[in-house]
């Protein structure tokens, strides 16, 4: 039996040790804003937060999550009636095209912005490795400088 936390709530799985995270949240606990996109890490579409940080829940076995806390994009906002910050800079700057990508790339700016909290074009390049099909990197680009300049406004935590 596997014990951990999502999204502030005591869960528990008690099935293959080896499964991916990213299938536990799908399949056993409806969490679908995860996605699946390659499979190996690389395209990011399943970033949630492991402890506050980005990981790539496609390739973390879910016994590597005893006693942690996940964050998917379901519970980025943690509850509140406001967006995040890094929603609402998502949605100010129109990014998502297909969408797919989107709750992935959210994930890993959230992460960003905790690390660096001003990130300069560089920072984003260096750091956000999420792949988006559709090609809208100037508009994520924007946006995380937007997300960035509204946790500066309201003192908000990103995480």
């Amino acid at each position: 039996m596997i014990s951990f936390q999502v999204n502030s709530e005591d869960v528990e799985f008690d099935g293959d040790d080896s499964t991916p995270l990213l299938w536990v949240l799908r399949d056993h606990f409806n969490l679908t804003g995860t996605k699946f996109g390659c499979g190996i890490g690389q395209c990011g579409a399943c970033t949630i937060h492991v402890d506050g940080k980005a990981q790539r829940s496609c390739i973390t076995p879910v016994s590597t999550i005893n006693s942690k806390s996940i964050t998917t994009i379901e519970g980025l906002a943690d509850g509140h009636e406001d967006l995040h910050p890094v929603q609402e800079a998502w949605l100010e700057y129109d990014v998502p095209q297909c969408g797919f990508c989107q709750a992935g790339q959210i994930m890993a700016t959230a992460d960003l912005l905790q690390q660096i909290p001003e990130p300069s074009d560089d920072d984003i390049d260096n750091n956000i490795t999420n792949i988006c099909r559709c090609g809208t990197y100037a508009r994520i680009r924007k946006a995380i400088h937007k997300a960035a300049a509204l946790q500066a406004e309201g003192g908000d935590d990103v995480s």
